[in-house]
Protein backbone atom coordinates (compact mmCIF):
# COMPACT_ATOMS: atom_id res chain seq x y z
CA UNK A 1 0.00 0.00 0.00
CA UNK A 2 1.61 3.54 -0.75
CA UNK A 3 2.72 5.64 2.32
CA UNK A 4 0.25 8.44 1.12
CA UNK A 5 -2.96 6.16 0.84
CA UNK A 6 -2.66 4.92 4.14
CA UNK A 7 -1.92 8.29 5.85
CA UNK A 8 -5.37 9.54 4.63
CA UNK A 9 -6.94 5.84 5.12
CA UNK A 10 -6.03 6.80 8.96
CA UNK A 11 -6.68 10.67 8.91
CA UNK A 12 -10.11 9.71 7.36
CA UNK A 13 -10.34 7.05 10.64
CA UNK A 14 -9.42 9.87 12.60
CA UNK A 15 -12.16 12.16 11.77
CA UNK A 16 -14.65 9.29 11.34
CA UNK A 17 -13.80 8.35 15.61
CA UNK A 18 -14.18 11.92 16.57
CA UNK A 19 -17.03 12.25 14.46
CA UNK A 20 -18.64 9.40 16.45
CA UNK A 21 -17.04 10.99 19.76
CA UNK A 22 -19.47 14.20 19.31
CA UNK A 23 -22.20 12.06 18.33
CA UNK A 24 -21.56 10.12 22.15
CA UNK A 25 -21.19 13.31 24.05
CA UNK A 26 -24.59 14.07 22.81
CA UNK A 27 -25.92 11.38 23.95
CA UNK A 28 -26.71 9.75 20.85
CA UNK A 29 -23.96 6.60 20.74
CA UNK A 30 -22.34 4.99 23.60
CA UNK A 31 -19.06 7.30 24.89
CA UNK A 32 -17.87 3.55 25.90
CA UNK A 33 -17.49 2.87 22.40
CA UNK A 34 -16.90 5.76 20.73
CA UNK A 35 -14.13 7.12 22.90
CA UNK A 36 -11.68 3.54 22.50
CA UNK A 37 -12.16 4.18 18.81
CA UNK A 38 -10.94 7.68 18.81
CA UNK A 39 -7.56 6.26 21.32
CA UNK A 40 -7.28 3.69 18.65
CA UNK A 41 -6.97 5.97 15.66
CA UNK A 42 -4.68 8.24 17.12
CA UNK A 43 -2.32 5.52 18.84
CA UNK A 44 -2.34 3.87 14.87
CA UNK A 45 -1.78 7.09 13.80
CA UNK A 46 1.71 7.98 16.20
CA UNK A 47 2.55 4.36 15.68
CA UNK A 48 2.50 5.01 11.60
CA UNK A 49 4.47 8.43 12.12
CA UNK A 50 7.32 7.23 14.57
CA UNK A 51 7.51 3.90 12.02
CA UNK A 52 8.58 5.78 8.81
CA UNK A 53 12.16 6.79 9.72
CA UNK A 54 13.63 3.79 11.42
CA UNK A 55 16.71 2.30 10.78
CA UNK A 56 16.31 -1.62 9.92
CA UNK A 57 19.51 -2.68 10.04
CA UNK A 58 22.03 -3.95 7.30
Amino acid sequence: MRPNLKFILLISFILLSFILNIFGLMYLYPIYVTSPLLFLSLLLLMQYINNRKRFRGF
